[in-house]
């Protein structure tokens, strides 16, 4: 299996136990009567799997940018550009403005 899909699958299960996770402190902390919607709902186990399902899919898209972010090579160290500093003359410049006639 190539590298990239191996750790592609990987972050998958690290998303999925981040879900597991997230749900659970959820529904223990009962954040919005989650709780209680889902416990006296009929189809509560669906929409708990739902939760499961779309968290996880959230949670491994962020963990494999993040995997794919840290494979960058180091830079190389430079300055980023240049640093002169802007001169200055000391002349000073009349800049007229002029204003128009409104509408109304």
């Amino acid at each position: 299996m190539p590298l990239l899909v191996r750790m592609y699958l990987r972050n998958i299960a690290i998303g999925f136990g981040l879900s597991i996770a997230f749900v659970a402190l959820l529904l223990w902390l009962n954040v919005g009567n989650l709780w209680h919607l889902i416990s006296t709902s009929d189809v509560g186990l669906i929409a708990v799997a739902l939760l499961v399902v779309f968290n996880t899919i959230v949670f491994s898209g962020v963990q494999f940018a993040i995997a794919v972010m840290r494979m960058a090579e180091p830079e190389d160290g430079g300055q980023g550009g240049k640093h002169d500093e802007i001169p200055v003359t000391g002349e000073l410049v009349h800049v007229q403005a002029m204003a128009g006639k409104r509408a109304k």
